[in-house]
C-alpha cells in the first residue's frame, strides 16, 4: 500500500527546511536549480501578460519566487498539503510582490479553483502523488479549465520511462546522483520514500494527457535521468 495523503502531509510538515533554499532547490531532484530557472523563464516568455499564478504543491515557494524575478507583482495562490510549508511560502513570497497572496491547504484532487482564474500554473514535484488514470485526467482537466485563454502550465517532476530497460538505466543514474550527493544510505532513504509514496508517470503519458484535455501546444524544457521539466499552452480565444 502506498502512503495515505495524511502520511505524506506529516512527512512534509517535518521537512520544511529542505525546500527553503532558492539557490539549490530540492536537493533530492536532479538539476533542480536549472529546472526552476527554465520554468520561470518559459512561463515569462510564453505568458508575459500574466497577472496571477497558482503554485500547486508550492512547498516553501521556490518556483513562485523564481517567477516573480521574471514577472513582478503577480497575484499568487499557493497550494500545499502542509500548513508549515504554506506558512514558510507565504513568509518568503509576500515581501516579493505587491500582489495579493492567498494560501490554500489541501489536496489538489479535492480543491475547486475558479474557471479562467489564473494565467500560469506551476506544479513542481507534486503530481507524482496522483494515483489512478482517472485522477491524472481529472486534475489535468481542472488545470486547463482554471487557466485563462493564452495561459500556461509548467511542471517539473519525477517521471518514469515507458521502456523497462531505459527505466532501469535512469534509475541507476539517479541512484548514482544521490550517492555522490551524500552517500549510499541517503540513496536508499530516498529510494524508500519514493517506493512508499510516489506513483510517477512517463513524460510522454503526461504530454499526451495535456493535449487530450485541451492544451494547444506542449513543450519539453529539460530532461535528465528520471526528472523532466515541461509544460503546455492553452489556446487564446
Amino acid at each position: 500500500m502506498k502512503s495515505s495523503v495524511e502520511e505524506i502531509r506529516q512527512r512534509f510538515d517535518a521537512d520544511v527546511e529542505r525546500f527553503s533554499n532558492l539557490q539549490t532547490g530540492q536537493s533530492a531532484t536532479v538539476d533542480a536549480p536549472l529546472a526552476m530557472e527554465l520554468v520561470a523563464q518559459a512561463a515569462a516568455a510564453v505568458t508575459p501578460q500574466a497577472k496571477h499564478v497558482v503554485d500547486v504543491g508550492c512547498g516553501a515557494g521556490n518556483y513562485t519566487l523564481k517567477l516573480l524575478e521574471q514577472i513582478p507583482n503577480l497575484d499568487v495562490t499557493l497550494i500545499d498539503l502542509s500548513q508549515p510549508m504554506l506558512d514558510r511560502a507565504v513568509q518568503r513570497v509576500q515581501p516579493q510582490t505587491q500582489g495579493r497572496v492567498t494560501s490554500i491547504q489541501g489536496d489538489i484532487r479535492e480543491i475547486s479553483l475558479p474557471e479562467s482564474g489564473c494565467d500560469v500554473i506551476l506544479a513542481a514535484a507534486v503530481l507524482h502523488h496522483l494515483r489512478t488514470d482517472e485522477e491524472w485526467e481529472r486534475v489535468f482537466t481542472a488545470f486547463h479549465r482554471t487557466l485563462r485563454p493564452g495561459g500556461s502550465i509548467w511542471i517539473f517532476d519525477l517521471i518514469e520511462s515507458s521502456i523497462g530497460e531505459v527505466q532501469s538505466l535512469m534509475w541507476k543514474r539517479y541512484g548514482d546522483y544521490l550517492t555522490n550527493f551524500k552517500n549510499e544510505a541517503y540513496r536508499d532513504h530516498v529510494y524508500a520514500y519514493i517506493e512508499q509514496e510516489d506513483t510517477p508517470r512517463p513524460l510522454m503519458y503526461q504530454l499526451e494527457l495535456l493535449r487530450k484535455v485541451g492544451f494547444q501546444e506542449v513543450e519539453i524544457l529539460h530532461k535528465n535521468s528520471c526528472f523532466a521539466a515541461f509544460g503546455g499552452l492553452k489556446e487564446s480565444r
